[in-house]
């Protein structure tokens, strides 16, 4: 885009050394909504952010994957909002920005330091891309600080690839939804028949920008530093649609990705519409499949698909994942200055 698309915001850091500008765009396309807003005048865009970035949680989780969350956690930051807000959403609480509190770029850097120093793995950015232009900056500022950690982009997949090269130099490695292959069901349940597309463009762009997953051995711990692993959460009722995924992505991209095959759907939107959530009966009435969980025998099915396949090397969940609770409290946990 134009850099005569965007307001900046900041010419430089810390002790007089300039850093990349962040700028906040006049006209939104940051996500694949492009809904064209002026941020940087205060207007919220589709995924519920103007200008200032939004944090609910910042601390270590020990519920990703083996080489992202290892034994010692995975510095994992919250933001609020989202370009896609699934109905079913298991952080609804922060995708639709009820749990959001405003900090700094500065703050954000430091956030990295402290997270480090607490003994992450890794800087896990979740739901980062509606404030890109600002983690960059703060991914600069942090490093010149001393921080030395991979920094990972936690995303849905709901990408642009012109999103993606912006982050080449500030980002290592890829932890990426991929929801659907059916575009019918995309629409339905995130209001994005091109999500099959796009998610797919984004995710080859991902690809070149990092490689193969590669690892090392950190602190006795096998570590992700830098590569794609692609998530795919099973929903109630879309066993196709979760075999078509792992066969396109099996074909597209075979080992230069690694599946993580997820059964941890939990039927949260049953909860808020008991509740007396309006927007979330809503949905559940529209789609009542969502109120129940994926059965087990549905996900062995989907797991010996994949081995028929030839797909190797995959993470999977052992039974009663979606029993579990994966879900933290968006309670601003180590978002405060210290």
């Amino acid at each position: 885009m134009p850099t005569g698309h965007f307001r900046s915001l900041r010419n430089s850091l810390g002790q007089g050394i300039p850093h990349p500008l962040y700028a906040l765009p006049l006209s939104c396309e940051l996500c694949p909504r492009r809904c064209g807003v002026d941020r940087a005048a205060g207007e919220r865009g589709a995924c519920g952010a103007a200008g200032e970035v939004l944090v609910a949680r910042a601390a270590l989780h020990f519920w990703e994957e083996p080489p992202i969350s290892g034994e010692d956690g995975s510095g994992t930051i919250f933001f609020s909002g989202c370009p896609l807000r699934c109905v079913y959403c298991q952080n609804a609480s922060i995708a639709l920005g009820e749990a959001a509190r405003a900090i700094t770029v500065e703050r954000l850097a430091a956030i990295m330091g402290e997270l480090e120093a607490a003994g992450a793995l890794n800087i896990n950015c979740v739901t980062p891309t509606h404030f890109a232009p600002q983690i960059r900056e703060a991914v600069a500022l942090a490093r010149e600080q001393g921080m030395a950690l991979p920094v990972l982009w936690n995303t849905g997949g709901y990408e642009t690839v012109e999103a993606v090269r912006g982050n080449v130099g500030f980002v290592d490695a890829y932890l990426t939804d991929f929801k659907y292959a059916d575009g019918e069901l995309a629409a339905r349940y995130s209001r994005a028949a091109d999500y099959p597309e796009v998610a797919l463009a984004a995710l080859k762009a991902m690809v070149e920008a990092t490689g193969a997953p590669c690892y090392d051995e950190f602190r006795g711990q096998e570590r992700l530093v830098s590569g794609v692993v692609v998530r795919h959460l099973m929903l109630p009722g879309a066993l196709e649609n979760s075999k078509a995924v792992v066969r396109l992505l099996h074909e597209r991209f075979g080992s230069d990705v690694r599946l993580s095959l997820m059964n941890q759907y939990a039927p949260v939107i049953a909860q808020a519409a008991a509740a007396g959530d309006r927007r979330a009966a809503a949905a559940l009435a529209a789609s009542p499949e969502l109120a129940t969980t994926v059965p087990d025998s549905e996900y062995e099915q989907l797991l010996d698909f994949a081995d028929a396949l030839g797909v190797e090397d995959y993470f999977w969940q052992e039974g009663g994942a979606a029993e579990e609770s994966f879900i933290p409290a968006f309670d601003f946990t180590g978002v405060d200055d210290r």
